[in-house]
């Protein structure tokens, strides 16, 4: 496997101010205090990663990286609203108020026996926290758009891996060889596919070929990290085109097994799959609110109802109480994969069982369900269903009326207004026995 096009340079490319747009003004203030204090104190400090790209692409970058010689301890030592973290990877967080600044000293590769580093049998790197120079650790780094140094000294870019000319080209491309790479982080394999629904950016070839031959590898990833990269992947604003590139590599079967399984069988669910990704993309462009217990719920459906639909038929239980058993089975299984925290998990379950009371449009029982705590998310989820057909049109416009009508009016549609009253029998007087003489 040939590396990614990269070569090995111990000396950058510097690009000064008057060749690149990389302008301050895009800069968060609080970075640049973290910057200037560093450099005062006779240390080198550049901020580099994302936030150096997305300014080159004139994205508006909103978290800020920065690195630089010092140690965790000495950046602790010069800052006292900051606290270190981590053992995986050590590093130090700046808070300015809501604002944190991340701050990672320079890494090298571990060549000695009692090097702060360890792999394991994949090669996956379990912690990495050997020091060295900013041109060891440009080869730490993944993607070379990601690898991109820019120093306030004299607000210069510097390129160790030609990462400059790939932003400019818009390719995703894996510093070093991606067979080993991928191998030492399988995540790596995730940021790919979000980069390049983010960014736009193809994908380089030897790149897809590493990830078609490493997907499995995403099982050993810890299930508590898959959870952060789904958040990431799909709750940002590009979750289609996210999921798009994830099914093309065979990444999201790895990650939703039982989900894939229905998706490759029933179209129907495809859609309702596709619709509910982009309602979450809009939701983000209208700067909404978006919840993972949403979209997880959406992948689950089609599980959950062949499961519940199995309980029903083995014992005698309602379609919601099947629905939510399932539903617990369906999570449960999932863990192995990725760690879902409970906070999601039980509204989740909620919002599923709910569904079956939508189609019940009559009464004092179908009107309270307007007043139950997961209403709004197992409406929007209805919603989304009627919207490819798996709920009656006339359901979804009923349930959308009533909730801006006056109590006379809503009392009216649930047929509330005039409940027939049955004649109360009148209680017949028992006769008492009188005792019998002894």
């Amino acid at each position: 496997m040939k590396n990614s096009g990269n070569s090995r340079s111990d000396a950058p490319q510097i690009i000064t101010r008057a060749d690149h747009n990389v302008s301050r003004n895009e800069i968060s203030k609080s970075a640049l205090k973290v910057l200037y204090r560093l450099n005062k104190a006779g240390y080198q400090a550049f901020l580099v990663g994302g936030c150096v790209r997305d300014a080159m692409l004139n994205l508006h970058p909103k978290d800020f990286d920065v690195a630089t010689n010092a140690t965790p301890e000495e950046v602790r030592a010069l800052f006292g609203n900051c606290r270190l973290i981590g053992r995986r990877f050590r590093l130090a967080h700046v808070r300015f108020g809501r604002e944190i600044i991340e701050v990672a000293t320079f890494r090298a590769a571990a060549i000695h026996v009692d090097d702060d580093s360890e792999h394991d049998h994949e090669g996956r790197i379990l912690r990495d926290n050997v020091y060295g120079t900013i041109d060891e650790d440009v080869w730490r780094r993944d993607f070379t758009c990601n690898a991109l140094y820019y120093t306030t000294t004299d607000f210069s870019i510097w390129d160790f891996v030609g990462g400059v000319a790939d932003v400019e080209r818009k390719q995703l491309v894996l510093i070093g060889d991606p067979e080993v790479r991928l191998r030492e982080d399988p995540v790596r394999m995730l940021r790919a596919i979000r980069f390049a629904a983010k960014l736009d950016f193809t994908i380089d070839p030897p790149v897809v070929e590493a990830i078609h031959h490493h997907a499995p590898l995403l099982a050993n990833v810890p299930p508590a990290r898959l959870f952060d990269e789904f958040l990431k992947l799909f709750q940002t604003g590009h979750a289609e085109s996210t999921f798009i590139l994830l099914w093309q590599h065979g990444l999201f079967q790895e990650m939703f097994p039982a989900t894939t399984e229905e998706l490759e069988n029933d179209e129907i669910f495809a859609g309702f799959v596709r619709a509910a990704l982009q309602n979450t993309d809009r939701r983000v462009a209208a700067d909404k609110s978006v919840t993972p217990m949403f979209l997880l719920g959406v992948f689950f459906w089609a599980p959950v109802k062949k499961l519940a639909a199995i309980r029903r038929s083995e014992e005698k239980m309602t379609e919601a109480q099947s629905l939510s058993l399932a539903s617990y089975d369906i999570v449960a299984a999932q863990q192995r994969r990725l760690s879902i925290p409970r906070r999601f998990t039980v509204p989740m379950r909620e919002m599923l069982a709910l569904q079956p009371r939508f189609l019940q449009m009559r009464g004092k029982r179908a009107m309270k369900l307007l007043e139950h705590r997961r209403f709004r998310a197992a409406y929007d989820f209805m919603i989304l269903l009627a919207d490819v057909g798996q709920v009656d049109s006339e359901i979804a416009q009923f349930w959308t009326d009533v909730q801006t009508q006056s109590a006379t009016e809503r009392a009216a549609s649930f047929q509330m207004d005039s409940p027939s009253k049955k004649k109360r029998r009148p209680r017949s007087r028992r006769r008492r026995r009188k005792p019998q003489a002894s």
